[in-house]
């Protein structure tokens, strides 16, 4: 298949790249699985946008700057929070039914922030958001979504024909599920908006497709990728045995919801932080981790059935009725959680035009590391990154298409020195035994001695995997095992070599913030 501008990933960065992309080119969204099934899809809480009267963008630029402990860039910073209410106007345009009140936007507040200024569609924003963005490009003639294609690798000029190593992108190899072949996918411009790294972990509230394919990939095929250490965790996740990954959202607490020792009833928070349930997000799953590894507990609980049972219903529609089944009345009792990973706020270096190292490679979304979030997200703030990063991109590769690269002749995939497995099960031991040693050994609290023991096991995973992979054809399952064995490696080498506790990477070898806030940068 050969395109315009090939974009990889159908959450919200691709979409709205795509969606401004298509008044002057022809653009093709891959998805991995459905089209729907994104971590943007899952965002409960909201966006964050100056549009309170009193709030200001130095307010809202100065609670990122302290939510990412000093350690984001503050232009890049400025530059988004400032797009953010053009860009809310935009889904209002596109039909996102954000919840109002008295005519005007229902503004609620979360973690870190000094005002109200969460748009949200009640707690299902990201839902919303995903399917007018989805709907508006399905309409569009000159896009076309291609679900249930699985992204391999990166095309460049060592692919083509005639041998280059000028490093420009020109596409990407990618397994269709449907047909079972590997598929030459080419491009003038390739974007990435594959999301993050959460599946590299052994509880995450991310889709399991997040499996950090497109840093992996980047990395491949020559790109920096910086900040892979600062792994956000969620604080309130539902600990049940039999739902896994279900998040509770960060507004539970902004609307007052407090969190108890199950055993005693104590309010701990004040406890670790002044700002008590409303402390970013790094300090409030630290003080999770301790309560529960202190007391030797399973979960602590978040209480928010002392406000009136017809707010919390209007206000937490989806999370009343998933726990009602459940048999959990939120309106009359606790929710049982723990922390989770969530986000991954390091990835693929990029500029504030989404540009990636690498000629005709643009990044957008959680699979970057664009400067705004620095040490640790600021909530709201993931699903803006999307919005403003990939309206970026897509103008960037409008303005500049003339000095992209010709598509040049690519070889076809080339497998006819493997065979098909005879041993799958390898893929799912092996990812099981990342997705824990990376949660006891590079999860909320660190240690050199642990990231140590995670180097050594991912030094030998990584050659069995390599072995692997040269002997037999890809699957799906074989292609994401290769991606997570990659990023966990970036995320422990990361860990190893920043040596001071900053936001979400807290290590008791190193207890102290260093004065100078730096970037960890990884060079291929």
């Amino acid at each position: 298949m050969n395109t315009d501008v090939l974009i990889v990933g159908s959450g919200a960065a691709g979409l709205t790249a795509a969606l401004n992309l298509a008044e002057h080119h022809r653009v093709a969204v891959i998805a991995k699985g459905a089209l729907g099934d994104t971590a943007s899809a899952r965002a409960q809480g909201g966006i964050a946008a100056v549009l309170e009267e009193g709030d200001s963008f130095e307010a809202h630029i100065n609670d990122t700057m302290i939510a990412g402990a000093g350690l984001n860039d503050r232009k890049v910073v400025e530059h988004v929070v400032e797009h953010a209410p053009a860009a809310i106007a935009r889904l209002i345009d596109l039909g996102v039914p954000f919840a109002s009140e008295n005519g005007a936007l229902h503004l609620t507040r979360e973690g870190g922030h000094s005002h109200r200024r969460i748009v949200h569609v009640a707690d299902a924003t990201g839902w919303a958001i995903s399917q007018a963005l989805e709907a508006a490009a399905a309409k569009h003639p000159n896009i076309t979504l291609v679900p249930d294609m699985v992204a391999i690798d990166l095309v460049t000029g060592r692919n083509a024909t005639h041998f280059s190593t000028d490093g420009a992108v020109h596409g990407l190899y990618a397994y269709n599920r449907k047909t079972k072949r590997v598929e030459t996918l080419t491009a003038r411009a390739t974007i990435l908006a594959t999301g993050g790294a959460g599946r590299a972990y052994l509880y995450s509230t991310a889709p399991r497709g997040a499996t950090g394919d497109g840093i992996a990939m980047a990395w491949r095929a020559g790109c920096r990728v910086s900040n892979m250490e600062m792994m956000q965790f969620h604080p309130t996740c539902l600990y049940n045995l039999q739902v896994k990954n279900f998040l509770i959202t960060e507004a539970v607490r902004g609307e007052g919801g407090v969190l108890k020792h199950p055993a005693t009833g104590h309010r701990f928070m004040p406890d670790y932080d002044e700002r008590g349930e409303l402390a970013p997000r790094d300090i409030v799953a630290r003080a999770i981790d301790h309560e529960i590894k202190r007391d030797g507990l399973d979960y602590v609980f978040l209480d928010i059935s002392h406000r009136e049972p017809e707010f919390v219903r209007e206000h937490f529609p989806n999370i009343y009725d998933k726990l009602l089944g459940l048999g959990i009345d939120i309106t009359r009792e606790p929710i049982p959680v723990v922390p989770a990973q969530h986000y991954t706020c390091g990835g693929v270096l990029v500029d504030l035009d989404g540009r990636t190292d690498a000629p005709g490679l643009y990044a957008a979304g959680e699979v970057t590391q664009s400067g705004l979030h620095g040490a640790n997200r600021l909530a709201s703030n993931s699903l803006l990154e999307c919005l403003v990063f990939g309206e970026a991109a897509a103008k960037h590769i409008i303005a500049n298409w003339d000095s992209l690269a010709e598509v040049p002749a690519i070889r076809a995939w080339d497998e006819s020195r493997v065979s098909d497995s005879d041993e799958e099960v390898v893929i799912a031991q092996t990812w099981g035994e990342i997705r824990r040693f990376m949660w006891n050994y590079v999860g909320i609290v660190r240690t050199t001695k642990r990231l140590e023991r995670a180097k050594h096991r991912i030094d030998m995973l990584r050659k069995e995997v390599k072995d692997y992979y040269a002997h037999f054809r890809v699957t799906p399952d074989l292609i994401e095992l290769r991606n997570l064995v990659e990023v966990a490696d970036l995320i422990i080498r990361s860990a190893l070599s920043r040596h001071e506790s900053r936001g979400l990477h807290f290590t008791l070898d190193y207890p102290k913030t260093l004065a100078h806030a730096k970037d960890t940068v990884l060079v291929p």
